[in-house]
């Protein structure tokens, strides 16, 4: 059996655990030298290389480009023939079809997990469908989401964890905060308050804790943060009363930003902004309470957000857009230089816009506006 040496994920900004997999030089097999580049990785605030430490083969590769990886990962391996592989590296990506005799959950389809955190994950009760499909799933990983799936978060009246928060909403929005938060990393999740739901539900491995009644409760037990999760696309007053029953139950929304996310220094946020993965807001903006940045928009330079703002995945606003309270821009929207989108008006999918739009106006999907 010949040597194996690990290639760990190097721990690149201390405030900011995973980083991007954004280029992979190397395949499994393939033969490097020492201090031959392996992969790029990111963060939002820096790139690093990592290089070979020796000369040999690697093997074992676990992570694909665009995948989030973990400081103290391991990324592969470097052994002294393309055909050896560790014991540890052939256990890791399990077949989601093959569920041994007894036990009672297969890993579903496409699930990558070692078997030491398939062991842990059983051991603690926590479900296979909480992890997501692609990285591979770790120990750690596991471990953490058990502490997330703690339904019970009990701490003395009187006292408060400035880290506890909750998410208000456990539909497709709230599913897509939880791993905002946990991709964080700074936060201690409570779990959902939904009014729809049963308390003690499980939603990736994050427990239900009832319906808005226990607000209340929550708050004397040192709960004092929340997210928003009702997206209000239908409807901005329910969006809208959400905030208002935080409020009066004593909890205050953080602005949150997922780490892929980026956000000039100069732009900022207020209270109960939500921004997601590969958005990216400009120099001098202004994103008003409770607004919306999704997937992959962009909000260019000086450009004014008032409240309640929803701006949908891959929408692009052009620098020095104003758009007014309660507005909905739509997926795949442009919105040209200066323009206005008055406050309740709804851009559809696809629209592109190049004059001001009023107060409550509609713009139909795939459209031009104003019309030609």
């Amino acid at each position: 059996m010949g040597t194996h040496n690990s290639i760990i994920i190097p721990l690149i900004n201390p405030n900011e655990p995973e980083a991007l997999l954004a280029d992979l030089h190397v395949e499994d097999g393939q033969r490097v030298a020492a201090n031959e580049l392996i992969c790029t990785l990111e963060t939002t605030k820096s790139t690093a290389e990592v290089l070979a430490e020796g000369e040999g083969f690697i093997v074992g590769l676990r992570f694909n480009v665009g995948d989030t990886v973990r400081a103290g990962d391991i990324l592969c391996y470097l052994a002294d023939s393309p055909d050896e592989l560790p014991q540890e590296a052939e256990s890791t990506a399990l077949d989601a079809g093959n569920q041994v005799e007894g036990e009672t959950e297969a890993p579903p389809e496409g699930l990558r997990i070692t078997q030491p955190a398939l062991n842990l994950a059983r051991e603690l009760g926590v479900p296979l469908d909480a992890f997501p499909i692609g990285p591979l799933v770790t120990e750690q990983m596991v471990s953490a989401r058990a502490r997330d799936q703690e339904v019970a978060f009990q701490v003395p009246k009187g006292e408060f964890d400035p880290m506890a928060i909750i998410i208000y909403g456990g539909g497709g929005h709230g599913k897509a905060l939880l791993d905002l938060l946990r991709a964080l990393g700074t936060y201690r999740i409570v779990g959902f308050v939904d009014d729809g739901l049963a308390a003690g539900e499980q939603i990736m491995g994050a427990p239900v804790l009832g319906t808005g009644e226990v607000l209340g409760d929550l708050f004397d037990q040192g709960v004092r943060l929340a997210v928003n999760a009702v997206g209000g696309i239908g409807d901005v007053a329910v969006r809208v009363e959400v905030f208002q029953r935080l409020a009066e139950n004593g909890f205050s929304c953080p602005a949150v930003a997922h780490p892929r996310a980026y956000i000039e220094p100069g732009a900022t946020l207020a209270p109960g902004v939500q921004v997601f993965p590969n958005a990216y807001v400009g120099s001098d903006v202004r994103v008003g309470f409770g607004s919306i940045v999704n997937t992959g928009s962009i909000i260019s330079h000086d450009c004014t957000l008032g409240n309640y703002v929803n701006i949908s995945p891959g929408a692009i606003l052009a620098g020095e857009v104003a758009v007014g309270d309660g507005a909905l821009v739509g997926m795949g929207v442009t919105v040209n230089l200066r323009v206005e989108i008055g406050a309740g008006a709804r851009v559809g999918n696809g629209a592109t816009v190049i004059s001001d739009v009023p107060a409550n106006g509609v713009v139909r999907a795939g459209t031009i506006w104003p019309d030609r």
